[in-house]
């Protein structure tokens, strides 16, 4: 099976009551990693690359050619969507000619006059070419790869403007933040989910940020509407502390403990076992 675009999957799990995980990918390894806890569980998939991740692998085409290689030849079965992360209007039409399946585009740093000007436009250059389109209204807080939001809440109203505009999937600000969530967070604004849900009707909604939040919390969203959970920071934090324990016990220093490879197996190893549990949370374990 090829790449996919994220439409039907995300639909599915609309209708069913579960979400499907977008776990970003910054090398190889990552890549590898995610594949094959997919396949593991058969649940569908969402390869993010966030615009700062695709430069430093190369460019788009080089994450094309090595996540449609990679498929092939581990032999993967399930679903798999290979979407662009807070893309620019530039990226998100470079993905698309690069043979992305699903982009993202930001527009919730613009007024949303703009916004909606500039995702009408993605959309029906994704539309001809049978890619998926995510929109996003209320800027997520922290920083994704250099693009840093505030952090607010949507408004309703544009909200629905942007879900009429024939988007696939809706990202908005419900007080959710990329990174590490601060001690004094108070949680997610799911009053105002509750309200998105209402004025878009079954629109799949994307919650970004999704380290750190409590499973009850992530589960109650899912209830509301949330269909697709960005993870990136957590499976980072599990990749450098198995990988700092490689270094602390002195593996490196063990026979050929220098072997990259070998370096790499516990962080390896670590991301597996993290995706397979979101997959677990998110309900999207033997959904493919």
């Amino acid at each position: 099976m090829g790449l996919v675009s994220a439409k039907d999957m995300l639909i599915k799990a609309r209708n069913e009551g579960y979400a499907v995980g977008q776990f970003n990918i910054n090398n190889l390894e990552w890549t590898k990693a995610i594949l094959l806890a997919s396949e593991k569980a058969q649940s569908p998939v969402i390869l993010g690359v966030s615009e700062g991740a695709a430069k430093y692998m190369t460019g788009f085409d080089t994450v094309v050619g090595m996540v449609e290689g990679m498929m092939k030849n581990l032999n993967i079965t399930v679903p798999v969507a290979l979407h662009l992360d807070h893309g620019s209007f530039d990226g998100a039409k470079a993905c698309i000619e690069a043979g992305f399946s699903s982009v993202m585009f930001d527009g919730s740093h613009f007024d949303i006059e703009e916004n909606v000007k500039l995702t009408k436009e993605i959309i029906k250059y994704a539309n001809e070419r049978g890619i998926s389109v995510e929109a996003e209204v209320g800027s997520i807080g922290g920083e994704e790869d250099g693009v840093i939001g505030q952090g607010e809440v949507a408004d309703v109203n544009e909200c629905k403007m942007i879900a009429d505009l024939g988007v696939d999937m809706l990202a908005a600000g419900i007080g959710n933040i990329h990174g590490k969530y601060p001690a004094n967070w108070t949680g997610l604004r799911l009053d105002v989910l509750a309200d998105i849900q209402d004025a878009t009707g079954k629109m799949p909604l994307v919650l970004h940020g999704g380290t750190g939040i409590p499973t009850a919390m992530v589960q109650e969203a899912i209830t509301l509407g949330v269909s697709k959970i960005n993870v990136n920071t957590e499976l980072q934090l599990v990749f450098a502390e198995a990988t700092r324990k490689y270094f602390e016990a002195k593996k490196d220093l063990e026979g050929k403990g220098f072997d990259p490879r070998k370096i790499i197996k516990p962080g390896f190893d670590a991301v597996v076992a993290a995706v397979l549990e979101k997959m677990e949370i998110f309900g999207s374990v033997n959904k493919a």
